[in-house]
């Protein structure tokens, strides 16, 4: 209870009770005034009006320029400094700039500020911020690809520019434009992207605070409009540099709260240009389209830049720059037959602009093809310009380049991967018991039950309520012996009571966020008055590591994992609900320059901790986090954060999580029937059909939705869902040797249409619709209310069969096709070329299907000496053996031409010369049971058997031929192979 206290620690508590009570309400739309647009964030309202003048004014010319007699070019580095012209009396500022060439074929351009001599330093105001621009940036978030191309070649130097060749064959070149400052990037003598094309490079450059007078205030003659002569003046002003807007140099207001700025304006700004390419994608987390809209306005664009600002919003909207949980600021731009992108190294609040034209001057003239360029405006409150340039040519090689520099998404254990079973709360451990036992009596398969923020003590985390979960180890146990994990949520706020050894700890050791003056910083959250860890720090990294070992998290067991929630950071009663930016972390950096790494740094400190728990015991985590930035893919799964029960945010979910994969993040997904409201019996069943193809497959829903277990519903739904969650388990083979593919070389899981179909301009912007990793399953959810058909774009001229029918689609390349979806049915095809893996025995859990055999599935091609292949990864789903070849990796080539189906070791090993550890020798009982091959050749008719050959043997096994008859293909089936999954084998039909 307050009795004391000024009148706006009144204002703030009851400002606080608002907060709260608005996040325990029944749900309602987003409130946008909330969060802030761009002409409330100062450094963005600042570059936009920079970019208005740039734009607009005829003898407009950047002031920016790089001295040419004091550049260096060396092994593959070009370093020089750029000259900043900052008033009329001719006063510069000196900006390094590095532009490195790496061997992957990747350039990167980094500016920073000359680092500022003592007695300027002591111009600042009071403050313990650090006094130079934020560069540790790429410790977070970089872990390999910064080797230099040594071979890469001055081709052309002289006083205007300098011409670099680089890349493979040194078929890319740089051309950097000494004054003004600009570079033209090239791949085969063509222009791909350009830097400063446009002159909107801005770097608001370190400046004293000098306190002026207030600016008298003008007489007012009552005249509204200018006369002739003030009209012709005030034309001729625009011509002129606009003078600069101060107001918000060095604090700035919203919501009631008061940013300082102890730095002063230190903004980093720049225009980048994808020429001829009318389309873009990335930079999640947006719920919007994957190809992304213009941002100045016009019908069907956006007013608003996209906005990267890790942020808690309560329940998104859709179709909207706003900016979400998690921030990947990594841009790729794709046309026919040709992809290119940018990854923008900046952790600070960022802002794009994006906009579109003609190139062209003269479209209409003879011989000219005008060409639609998509060019952005990149604005970050702080740190250095760090941007790398990636001229592909292919998707895929923007997804290597890109996660050979951040890292490819973690090996998951299996379970992972499976289906999850969560909401806010299950309020006891009977309540857990009873929704295991109940899934099993219904036969849906799971693998994993969470406990939200009700398991712990009062919101005390690593405490158990000790009436709901008396004893956590025998839960835990429980679902161990039915194959099943428990996750619980672990936060980065740490509730501030008196008995709370855990935050006694954290005080002691000074382990937690300061505030601007030094002081530990105390917010709200879930458990009222907190601290936040400092995950920058690197004893506070360790501690946290400490508090999950058994024997100190009481309760915690082997199969115990952590989600970590409300990480961007969210504070209750901070601004735009999370930290003020000029808090302070680990070496006196303030929040806003690292602000959307916070996140990272705290699931990759679980990630660890989880690694570490017991001495010896070399497991691989699983975390889930809300926030997130680049490199997260290395340590966490995402999910798309407190979406809706309506059918917008089911058909939102889609290009949300493919934006994830082809960010580098696939790992991804959206919550199963929305986090709020309570959704119809039709949209949750559409929504477990669309969950089963998403690579992070949970349920969960808000503390005030109804219960909506899958078992409730009643029939038909109960067996509609109950298939749902069966297909995803038999397709869990394919899923892992996706996620295989994903941790190898940075692949999407699910596959969009220009990713796997690039030469096919009409599907650049098809985002409802995608492949399933290696498998041609080519799927398209249903994601409107009483919809019964599916109309699905098909790319190519290869056979499509229906998966579940084997019916032949007639199809047509480049048209859309008609197919049957009553709720039942999930619009599924099967590419023709392709095999893919199952494991078809109904199980409870991943863990029982362990040493199951598998079929095989080969949908034939259109041509009928194409080939058909695929591959199967498996290891033991568990630990980091793996990494010594204690896998398996086989692909499946099936010879129309020969009659032949054999395995192969996928990498052309030597499976022989592997020393097997008891995983591999137990993996000798497993085998393949069947195989399936539909559109099986027409003269297959009558024949009964097929010799199969392995390890120097030969037999003859059964085949059953079902001839082509009303749309269906004609398909074969062979059982009971007899093969080893990991050996060399053919079949011969």
């Amino acid at each position: 209870m307050l009795v004391s206290g000024s009148l706006s620690s009144w204002t703030a508590c009851l400002g606080l009770l608002s907060a709260l009570s608005a996040t325990f309400a029944p749900a309602v739309a987003v409130k946008e005034h909330d969060w802030k647009k761009c002409h409330q964030s100062g450094f963005c309202a600042r570059n936009r009006a920079f970019a208005d003048h740039a734009l607009t004014a005829t003898s407009w010319e950047s002031p920016y320029n790089i001295l040419a007699d004091a550049g260096s070019f060396k092994d593959g580095q070009y370093q020089g400094v750029i000259l900043k012209t900052i008033n009329d009396a001719g006063e510069t500022v000196r900006l390094p700039i590095t532009i490195s060439f790496l061997k992957s074929g990747t350039a990167r351009v980094t500016v920073d500020e000359e680092k500022r001599q003592k007695g300027e330093i002591e111009l600042r105001h009071d403050s313990k911020a650090r006094k130079e621009r934020y560069n540790e940036a790429e410790k977070w978030v970089i872990v390999g690809g910064l080797a230099l191309d040594k071979n890469a070649k001055v081709a052309h130097q002289d006083k205007n520019q300098l011409t670099v060749k680089f890349g493979p064959f040194s078929t890319f070149e740089a051309v950097i434009n000494f004054s003004p400052f600009s570079i033209d990037f090239k791949r085969d003598g063509e222009t791909h992207i350009k830097l400063n094309d446009q002159g909107l490079l801005n770097i608001e450059h370190w400046r004293p605070k000098v306190d002026k007078p207030a600016e008298p205030e003008k007489e007012d003659d009552g005249n509204d409009t200018p006369d002739e002569e003030g009209k012709e003046e005030q034309t001729e002003k625009k011509e002129e540099p606009k003078k600069e807007d101060e107001s918000t140099w060095w604090e700035e207001s919203f919501g009631g709260n008061t940013d300082t700025k102890p730095r002063g304006p230190e903004s980093v700004a720049l225009d980048i240009s994808f020429i001829g390419y009318e389309h873009v994608f990335g930079i999640p987390s947006h719920a919007g389209p994957m190809a992304l809209k213009q941002t100045r306005g016009g019908e069907g664009n956006y007013e608003e830049p996209y906005r990267m600002y890790n942020a808690d919003v309560f329940e998104y909207i859709l179709d909207s720059p706003m900016t979400l949980y998690g921030s990947i600021p990594f841009m790729q731009a794709h046309r026919k037959e040709s992809s290119v992108g940018v990854f923008w190294l900046n952790a600070a609040e960022t802002w794009v602009d994006i906009t579109k034209g003609k190139d062209s001057k003269n479209p209409k003239a003879l011989g000219v093809e005008s060409k639609t360029s998509t060019r952005t405006h990149w604005m970050s409150e702080s740190g250095l310009l760090d941007v790398f340039v990636f001229l592909g040519p292919t998707p895929g090689d923007l997804l290597s380049k890109y996660t050979e520099l951040t890292g490819t998404t973690a090996m998951p254990q299996e379970f992972a991967i499976a289906y999850h079973q969560c909401r806010w709360n299950y309020i006891s451990e009977d309540d857990v018991k009873e929704v295991d036992a109940k899934m099993d009596k219904f036969k849906m398969p799971y693998d994993v039950i969470w406990l939200d923020i009700e398991f712990s003590d009062d919101k005390k985390y690593f405490a158990w309520d000790k009436h709901s979960f008396p004893t956590p180890l025998e839960m835990g146990k429980h679902l161990a012996s039915r194959g099943r994990k428990l996750v619980t949520i672990n936060d980065p706020h740490i509730k501030n009571v008196a008995d709370y050894p855990v935050v006694q700890e954290l005080k002691d050791k000074d382990l937690g966020v300061h505030n601007k003056d030094g002081k530990l910083f105390e917010g709200w959250c879930w458990p009222g008055s907190s601290h936040w860890i400092d995950g920058f720090n690197p004893a506070a990294r360790e501690w946290w590591v400490s508090l999950f070992k058994y024997d100190k998290w009481k309760g915690s067991m082997e199969n115990t994992f952590l989600w970590n929630d409300m990480n961007e950071p969210s504070v209750f009663n901070g601004p735009e609900t999370t930290m003020p930016k000029d808090n302070l972390h680990f070496g006196n950096w303030e929040h806003r320059d690292v602000h959307n790494l916070y996140g990272l740094t705290f699931h990759s400190a679980t990630f660890e901790a989880l690694k570490s728990r017991k001495p010896g015991e070399l497991r691989r985590p699983f975390v889930l986090t809300r926030a997130f930035f680049s490199g997260s893919q290395r340590a966490a799964a995402m999910w798309t954060g407190d979406n809706q029960a309506d059918w917008g945010h089911l058909a939102s979910s889609i290009p949300m999580v493919l934006n994830q994969g082809i960010s580098g993040f696939p790992f991804a997904g959206a919550d199963v029937g929305g986090f709020f409201g309570n959704p119809d019996k039709d949209l949750l069943t559409r929504w477990y059909q669309a969950g089963a193809f998403s690579p992070f497959f949970r349920a969960h829903a808000h503390i005030d939705s109804r219960r909506r277990e899958p078992y409730l519903h009643g029939e038909p739904y109960t067996t509609i869902i109950s298939a749902a969650l069966r297909l995803r388990y038999s397709l869990l083979p394919a899923w892992y040797t996706a996620f295989r593919h994903a941790h190898l070389n940075g692949a999407p899981i699910l596959k969009p249409m220009f990713y796997t179909h690039w030469s096919e301009e009409a599907g650049l912007t098809i985002d409802d619709q995608f492949f399933l990793g290696t498998t041609g399953l080519l799927v398209k959810p249903v994601t409107q209310k009483d919809q019964t058909t599916q109309t699905i774009w098909i790319p190519d001229d290869e056979a499509y069969y229906d998966y579940f029918t084997y019916e032949r689609i007639p199809t047509v390349k480049g048209k859309n096709v008609t197919v049957d979806a009553p709720l039942e049915k999930i619009p599924v095809l099967m590419r023709g070329s392709h095999i893919f893996p199952r494991r078809d025995i109904p199980r409870r859990s991943s863990a029982l299907m362990k040493w199951d055999d598998y079929t095989l599935v080969v949908a034939t091609s259109a041509k009928a000496d194409e080939p058909a292949d695929g591959d199967l990864y498996v290891d033991d789903g568990d630990s980091y053996d793996y990494q010594q070849g204690q896998y398996i990796h086989r692909r499946f080539t099936f010879d129309p031409a020969e009659g032949t189906l054999t395995s192969a070791d996928f990498e052309g090993r030597n499976v022989a010369s592997i020393k097997e550890g008891e995983w591999l020798k137990k993996m000798h009982q497993v085998g393949v049971d069947k195989v399936i091959i539909v559109g099986a050749p027409a003269s297959w008719a009558g024949k009964t058997t097929a010799k199969v050959q392995s390890e120097g043997r030969e037999w003859e096994v059964k085949v059953e031929f079902t001839p082509a008859e009303k749309g269906k293909a004609a398909f074969a089936v062979v059982r009971k192979l007899g093969v080893k999954i990991g050996a060399d084998w053919k079949v011969v039909f």
